[in-house]
């Protein structure tokens, strides 16, 4: 978090052009802070661009209006108490949240032993379990699985953990999983697993008790002066017990959770009161299907898990910038800014109204009955440099034939009966009668437009909102206008 966290909300905003203030959490300010340095020192950023706070934030959003965007990362308690703040509430300072959440994991009831979805299951369960030793916004802290097979997911996960995670410095050579961030945050998360015994859940594997772990020069012993946890994985005998839906233990922590039926496991889902993700494994496409439409409502992002995206998902805890990664309820109410939805977020959009020239000179877009220049070189013969808003060229008229429509229809293929048949292409509304492939009169475009010789245009790389509204007939003629 104290650099991935910081570049997701750094990124869309500098290309926004919107300066950052970066108020990491105070136990990994160290680490943000030598990331900043060497990105301030590398002369790359305009002056101003990345500023960097280093412990409290004070009186921070005192100074905000509504000009300004906050984005936070972090517990829901935080989040609320600033989206609480005046400047928030009343003056209109933007606010997006994204907030710890209990997100599940949901094993279909097909998923049973031996088959690739209850491996796939049981290998996510434990990378987020695991991870960043659990310290995720996106770790799964339920596992949803059938009551069947309760006794098999615990099984499988503690033989996985113990094959595959060895607790340690991460200097020393196969150590899986380092500490957590400082060691009050291993005695919160300590707290929060007893908190949790105590609404009834049993540890099943692990134990609060510190860890062996392998030490930098290789060696093995405990370590109380650190801040490492074994994994720990609780039951719920009682699955509506309100502690494993509401308490969040923020480190490697999951508790699992028999259902009976399908809905049932939808229901206990829901229970979180919002979350980031969920994780349903299962290759039967009912199955599915009613639990991607139970939870969609409660969850921001959702990840069907089976033999065939297995291998090439980005997996549970992986969101990609074009998808959501925020969620309701719980989790914030927002969204991790990524992709181009978040620079947009932070661009301020106004209308603005006038006539097609005087919308011309303002935005500097070219605008539909502004003045055009069609004198001097072909717009294909200048430099960016040289080309100004409005120049323009106006082809000569070039007439359709019905020779030219049926060769058309020949050499490509497309003898849809629109283009072919004349009786039938009357008798469609859309139609007067036999009307020019739309492709045609794009390819025609391209030789009424185009100044063939080499120059400054390198290549032509496609065409957006390409429609074909109106048919053309033979005998229509057409020219473009650039």
């Amino acid at each position: 978090f104290p650099v991935w966290g910081m570049l997701e909300k750094f990124a869309p905003a500098f290309l926004a052009g919107v300066p950052t203030i970066v108020k990491p959490a105070t136990p990994t300010v160290y680490l943000a802070e030598a990331a900043v340095r060497l990105m301030v020192d590398s002369g790359i950023l305009p002056a101003g661009s990345l500023q960097l706070i280093a412990g409290s934030a004070r009186d921070l959003i005192d100074h905000l209006d509504y000009r300004d965007l906050v984005g936070f990362t972090g517990s829901a308690s935080t989040a609320n108490a600033l989206r609480s703040h005046p400047n928030v509430v009343h003056g209109g300072v933007r606010f997006t949240g994204e907030t710890d959440s209990l997100n599940a994991a949901i094993l279909g009831p097909d998923a049973v032993v031996d088959t690739p979805e209850f491996e796939a299951y049981i290998k996510s369960l434990v990378t987020e379990m695991t991870v960043k030793a659990g310290q995720k916004c996106t770790s799964i802290r339920r596992a949803i699985v059938p009551a069947t097979l309760l006794e098999d997911v615990i099984a499988a996960t503690a033989a996985r953990i113990q094959e595959r995670v060895v607790v340690g410095d991460p200097r020393a050579d196969g150590v899986t999983m380092g500490a957590l961030v400082s060691r009050e945050q291993k005695d919160e998360v300590k707290e929060r697993v007893r908190e949790l015994v105590a609404a009834g859940g049993e540890i099943v594997l692990g134990s609060l008790d510190e860890p062996q772990v392998r030490r930098a020069d290789g060696s093995t012993g405990t370590a109380p002066e650190g801040a490492f946890m074994q994994p720990v994985l609780l039951h719920f005998a009682d699955a509506l017990a309100a502690a494993a839906h509401t308490v969040e233990a923020f480190g490697p922590v999951s508790s699992v959770i028999g259902y009976d039926t399908v809905e049932e496991a939808v229901e206990l889902a829901a229970l979180g009161g919002g979350s980031l993700v969920a994780t349903v494994a299962t290759h039967d496409p009912d199955v599915a299907r009613t639990v991607i439409e139970g939870i969609a409502a409660h969850h921001g992002r959702t990840l069907i898990l089976d033999r065939d995206d297995a291998r090439s998902s980005t997996g549970h805890g992986s969101p990609v910038p074009h998808l959501i990664h925020g969620g309701p309820g719980r989790a914030g109410g927002g969204e991790e800014l990524g992709g181009i939805r978040s620079v947009f977020h932070h661009m301020q959009r106004t209308a603005v109204q006038g006539s097609p020239a005087m919308l011309t000179a303002v935005t500097g877009q070219w605008f539909t009955g502004a003045p055009r220049n069609l004198e001097g070189p072909h717009p294909f013969r200048k430099s960016i440099a040289e080309l100004r808003i409005g120049d323009a060229i106006a082809s000569p008229l070039r007439e359709v034939t019905l020779d030219d429509i049926a060769a058309f229809a020949n050499t490509t293929g497309d003898k849809f009966y629109a283009h072919t048949n004349e009786e039938a292409a009357a008798a469609n509304p859309f139609f007067p009668g036999i009307v020019a492939h739309g492709y045609l009169l794009v390819s025609w475009a391209a030789g009424l437009f185009v100044d063939p010789e080499p120059g400054p245009v390198l290549a032509n790389y496609g065409l957006e909102n390409l429609r074909f509204i109106t048919p053309v007939s033979p005998g229509d003629s057409i020219r473009v206008t650039l």
